[in-house]
């Protein structure tokens, strides 16, 4: 099971750009919808939890797979897996941007591939607000903090602190007018 979450994220780290949220499409095709070793469910509450934990989304989501999978040794592959193109990339880049960061073509190519990420990252958040059956009053929840971050600069840490608490109260609230 070492190889096959080693060589499964290899693939995955290897084609994405964007880093962990570009992905998400990228594991759930993988994990979920050829290898079947999680299902759609599992799949999101392993993005809430990869996102809750500190850390790199694709690493937490490595451990999470690799774990339910295939043990410790799960974990070492997955996230082996992950990390290392990622890794290798890097330490290519590092040693030959400098010199070519200048250079017309290579300014083109990052300015090219931007709006791919965008759209990389933006493809999951969209099917997996079907999946978790998001209504228009419940989509308001992300729209609202995505705007509260973005316009008004607000601290990522209040909007969680906010969305937790106010999640508190109309769980309360709901459960107080079922009884």
């Amino acid at each position: 099971m070492f190889w096959q979450l080693f060589y499964t994220y290899l693939k995955i780290g290897t084609f994405t750009l964007g880093g962990g949220y570009a992905m998400l499409p990228l594991i759930q095709r993988e994990v979920v919808d050829r290898k079947g070793w999680i299902n759609e469910e599992e799949f999101l509450n392993m993005i809430a939890l990869a996102q809750a934990a500190p850390g790199l989304i694709a690493v937490n989501s490595a451990i999470f797979i690799g774990w339910r999978v295939g043990g410790w040794r799960g974990v070492a592959g997955a996230v082996l897996g992950a990390v290392l193109p990622s890794f290798l990339i890097i330490l290519a880049i590092a040693i030959v941007f400098t010199d070519w960061k200048e250079l017309p073509a290579v300014e083109a190519a990052f300015k090219g591939i931007r709006p791919a990420v965008v759209a990389l990252i933006a493809a999951p958040i969209f099917k997996m607000s079907k999946s978790a059956k998001l209504g228009w009053l419940t989509a308001l929840i992300p729209i609202t903090a995505a705007l509260l971050i973005w316009l008004l600069h607000v601290n990522p840490v209040w909007v969680i602190l906010a969305t937790i608490i106010l999640t508190l109260i109309i769980v309360d609230i709901t459960e107080r007018r079922r009884k």
